[in-house]
């Protein structure tokens, strides 16, 4: 994390100069911090925000800071105050019924890691901010889709292993398959 991005992060504290002597004491350390001020965040389950995060990353969409809780097995999507509505917006236009997430705005509170977290540690980022995020109207459109998107896949997933618990089941269904065409 840039000395920007720890600037930002920081202001969003109700005492934003004891969060930065906190972190230049211990820069691994979690922050508590207020959500809805500077952003918002989208927390996702593990795996389906690990998906979230990786397909964002390969197809090269808008994308904000993205850390990881381990422990509660959460990721969270930092997206830029007030964009809650944009969000669900597009989320009910893509999926009548959406998997579940929660959305931490105002009166709620998120731990983030600090700037330098350990690879064991609890809280780490994906995606690290480097300076104040630019408000980017296409980044909650991204995330609602690829969101959706990202579970149905882990879902069809899932359904494959109980359709097929092992590659030989699959490869005896083909082959049976192949047979009866042939006849």
């Amino acid at each position: 994390m840039t000395r920007r991005g720890v600037e930002w992060l920081s202001a969003a504290a109700d005492d934003p100069e004891m969060c930065r002597a906190r972190w230049a004491d211990d820069p691994r350390a979690p922050c508590m911090l207020p959500t809805g001020r500077f952003f918002d965040v989208v927390a996702l389950d593990y795996r389906t925000g690990l998906e979230t995060f990786d397909q964002l990353v390969r197809r090269d969409m808008p994308l904000g800071p993205v850390m990881v809780d381990h422990a509660a097995r959460r990721v969270g999507f930092f997206l830029n105050s007030q964009l809650r509505e944009r969000f669900v917006r597009f989320l009910t236009r893509v999926s009548e019924n959406p998997p579940p997430y929660r959305y931490l705005s105002k009166d709620a509170f998120v731990v983030v890691p600090g700037p330098m977290p350990m690879s064991g540690d609890r809280y780490q980022w994906f995606r690290a901010p480097v300076s104040r995020p630019e408000a980017d109207p296409l980044r909650p459109v991204a995330l609602a889709f690829m969101f959706v998107a990202a579970a149905e896949l882990l879902e069809r997933v899932d359904h494959y292993g109980e359709q097929y618990p092992n590659p030989e089941v699959a490869a005896a269904d083909v082959l049976e398959g192949a047979a009866a065409d042939e006849r």
